[in-house]
């Protein structure tokens, strides 16, 4: 199966930088029936940012509103998904890379059956061109 690229929205959230913190967030969501597609995080300037992929934009701000989360404004994500396979990655890199668009960040995991799965970004001045480039399914 040929590898599926999708432009997707995202949301960040400030959380503490503790145990538990982040558990809290998805039992929240969770508890409201939200789908995650991807979920991030990384410490930042003594906290932690966590970053979201819903399914449904509109469930998840309906949960993340009742939980009282703080979320950033809706901004661009890409995800892809496909076969696990040697270079899997490199096909859409390498689009970007000759359309001269970095990629700011990536995170990437070999899913298990035979899967893979991949959320990266661009700068917001480029998404556009690279949902182009990358023949992107918006989401």
């Amino acid at each position: 199966m040929a590898a599926t690229i999708r432009k997707l929205g995202y949301y960040s959230v400030r959380a503490p930088n503790r145990a538990g913190a982040g558990a809290k967030l998805l039992d929240a969501l969770r508890l409201d029936g939200v789908n995650l597609l991807a979920f991030t995080g990384f410490p930042e300037g003594g906290g932690a940012q966590v970053d979201f992929v819903p399914e449904s934009d509109a469930a998840f701000r309906r949960a993340a509103r009742r939980a009282g989360m703080k979320l950033s404004a809706r901004k661009a994500v890409f995800l892809l998904q496909g076969d696990d396979r040697p270079g899997a990655l490199a096909g859409a890199a390498g689009k970007l890379a000759a359309a001269r668009i970095n990629i700011t960040a990536l995170d990437a995991v070999c899913s298990g059956k035979g899967r893979f799965g991949a959320i990266f970004w661009v700068k917001p001045k480029d998404v556009a061109r690279a949902a182009r480039v990358l023949g992107a399914r918006s989401g």
